[in-house]
């Protein structure tokens, strides 16, 4: 049934200019929220180039600190030229650069296992810490602050030779350490800060040519049958003559110099390069009453 009377009310009419008006507002919305996305993806874009950017001036400015690197001054001023002092030679230094990925980088098994598995090398062989520890070891002895020190020879395993001053600060955490070594291996030397002097270079082979004449080389094995006290060993030794030390800077092997004299061992134990060192020089530094 229809009803028979109208219903109470006007009907309201749509507004077709407002409907009109909303459809063009809700336009222009949508136009802006693209706007606000472009620019968002923009700046988005902008932090990641300048965290690019950024990336990259943070290297230029690791590489600017790696052009000079500190000396110590005092051991600078200890260190007598003309009196009997120590030499030590590290043999067989992993200390090798290779390009990795887009930039050169001195190889170490804990970072680049996978990439010498590929070139077919042996990641154990590639241990730079050592050569690190022991060039610590020497550096920072009361031996070398007492100007006993004459001279820092180390040989890498692939036969570069290079020559670092007593007067070194060399750098305490790996990383710096593996950057000073990629820019002297890539540079051939390195010098002081402010300086013109070169506080480490590489060198041209033998190293006897740079060694004393009257000088005693001396090696350490723990192959070698002859067992000693060290601090026996340079008791007998005279006051006057310059000591040459060859220590392996290697994980495993052996040195084999023709120009080493004596082959000994301090320790019924296999001991590290830094431990061998750290004996070498504390019986040094009784026998020279050095505190």
């Amino acid at each position: 049934m229809v009803r028979p009377y109208a219903v109470k009310g006007r009907k309201r009419k749509k507004n077709k200019t407002e409907r009109y008006d909303k459809e063009e507002d809700e336009e222009e919305n949508l136009g802006f929220v693209e706007e606000e996305e472009e620019e968002i993806e923009e700046g988005e874009k902008n932090k990641k180039l300048k965290g690019t950017e950024s990336d990259e001036e943070k290297a230029e400015a690791a590489a600017q600190e790696l052009v000079g690197i500190p000396v110590n001054l005092n051991e600078e001023v200890g260190n007598d030229k003309n009196a009997p002092g120590v030499i030590f030679v590290l043999e067989k230094a992993s200390l090798e650069v290779a390009k990795v990925g887009k930039s050169y980088q001195l190889l170490n098994s804990e970072d680049h296992a996978n990439f010498l598995r590929k070139n077919n090398r042996n990641p154990a062989e590639y241990r730079p810490d050592i050569s690190h520890q022991a060039i610590l070891n020497i550096l920072d002895s009361p031996l070398n602050k007492a100007g006993r020190l004459k001279a820092l020879y180390v040989r890498t395993e692939k036969g570069v030779l290079f020559e670092i001053k007593p007067h070194v600060r060399i750098p305490r955490t790996f990383k710096r350490f593996a950057g000073i070594m990629l820019q002297l291996l890539q540079k051939l030397s390195i010098s002081a800060v402010g300086k013109r002097e070169k506080l480490m270079r590489v060198i041209k082979n033998p190293v006897t040519q740079y060694l004393p004449v009257n000088s005693r080389k001396i090696g350490f094995s723990h192959s070698s049958e002859k067992l000693v006290d060290m601090h026996d060993y340079v008791a007998t030794v005279d006051k006057d003559a310059t000591l040459v030390f060859v220590v392996g800077a290697m994980a495993h092997g052996k040195i084999e110099n023709d120009f080493i004299e004596d082959f000994i061992s301090i320790s019924g134990y296999p001991l590290s390069a830094a431990y061998c060192i750290t004996r070498i020089t504390n019986a040094l530094e009784r026998k020279h009453k050095i505190l």
